[in-house]
């Protein structure tokens, strides 16, 4: 794990916290649905007020790093830039931790660097930290790590979990919670993830 650890602490330095996109006008959202290991990695990209879809991709590939927590960039990272390549957006939200990591360097962060764009980690689970305060339904929470507010745990509606947001890069704490209460739509989930879920998720249908 040296080696790993080692690309991370390189990386860490680079992400930045001010925000560095423009609008967002386009918003694209990325999730990985695996098959053994055949992974479907679906894009979507939406405009950011209606959030209509705009542009969509599935890229098909072999995975071979394990899943080990804390290291998902090194398993998902080269997917989704290629699932995202050649597509327009401002705002990439990618289903994974941005610097609520116990390194600061969460999958979002980490692609954020790699292609130097702006990005959005919402994670389904807690990774590190811990929750200050109730989660209310449309009242974020922050998550404080190391003495730090690192993301916001948000809520969407009642009868659902919260989901667990960090900025990864080129995107202030600030920022990453208004974008991602933006693209709610009633769903545990923004829409451009859940969007790009539900198309990752009908890729590897058709094959099973």
């Amino acid at each position: 794990m040296d080696r790993f650890l080692a690309v991370q602490r390189e990386l860490v330095g680079k992400v930045s916290l001010m925000d560095g996109f423009q609008g967002p006008r386009r918003v694209a959202g990325v999730d990985v649905a695996y098959l053994g290991r055949r992974a479907f990695t679906a894009a979507v990209v939406l405009d950011y007020e209606t959030q209509e879809v705009l542009e969509e991709r599935v890229v098909e590939g072999e995975v071979n790093f394990p899943y080990i927590p804390t290291f998902l960039a090194f398993r998902e990272a080269p997917l989704v830039m290629e699932a995202v390549e050649g597509l327009e957006f401002d705002m990439l939200i990618l289903d994974g931790q941005g610097i609520a990591h116990p390194r600061g360097l969460g999958m979002a962060s980490h692609v954020g660097v790699l292609l130097d764009v702006a990005t959005i980690g919402v994670a389904k689970r807690l990774l590190c930290g811990e929750v200050a305060g109730e989660v209310l339904v449309g009242s974020p929470a922050p998550i404080v790590y190391g003495g730090a507010e690192v993301g916001y745990a948000f809520r969407a509606r009642r009868g659902v979990k919260p989901v667990y947001i960090s900025p990864g890069h080129r995107v202030s704490l600030l920022s990453a919670l208004r974008i991602v209460e933006g693209c709610m739509r009633g769903h545990r989930l923004p829409e451009p993830t859940r969007r790009a879920h539900l198309l990752a998720i009908a890729a590897r249908r058709k094959v099973k």
